[in-house]
């Protein structure tokens, strides 16, 4: 069974927003899989490269801790709408 993918052919909604905030944050790719480690998510620099180039699908659990990690919504993330 082929996996969903957007519209446009991407495999993952956040991958822009997830760059955003990095970037609005001044951390590097490192930096924010050590943060994502920290709070107890097993998720590394090469994962993050892979989703923020589209490569990679993304999980509820990763939506999870990206908002954990930045402070804000599900729907910030994936919409870019603010609560």
């Amino acid at each position: 069974m082929p996996k969903p993918k957007t519209a446009t052919g991407e495999k993952n909604l956040i991958s822009k927003r997830l760059i955003e905030l990095r970037e609005k944050n001044h951390m590097s790719q490192r930096m924010l899989a050590h943060q994502l480690q920290l709070r107890g998510y097993d998720m590394d620099k090469n994962v993050i490269t892979r989703i923020e180039t589209n490569k990679r699908f993304v999980t509820d659990v990763e939506i999870k801790a990206f908002s954990e990690v930045f402070e804000i919504s599900y729907e910030y993330l994936i919409d870019g709408k603010e609560e």
